[in-house]
């Protein structure tokens, strides 16, 4: 029950703990360039861009795109 706590607690500030599709810090180093940084203007990004791209990897990864 506390383990199932501390997940909760941890989405719930913007934690999530990492998958094997995700990214490296070697293949992000590469990607962020290519990247563009939020437009300014409006308010602050929900999403890294990191995340944005993580999900992305996953759905061609997986075969869901």
């Amino acid at each position: 029950m506390l383990i199932v706590l501390a997940l909760l607690e941890a989405e719930m500030v913007g934690e999530r703990r990492a998958y094997p599709a995700d990214l490296s810090d070697v293949e992000w180093a590469v990607l962020a360039l290519l990247v563009p940084p939020p437009k300014p203007g409006g308010g602050p990004p929900k999403h890294e861009r990191r995340e944005i791209i993580d999900a992305l990897a996953y759905w061609v990864r997986a075969g869901c795109a």
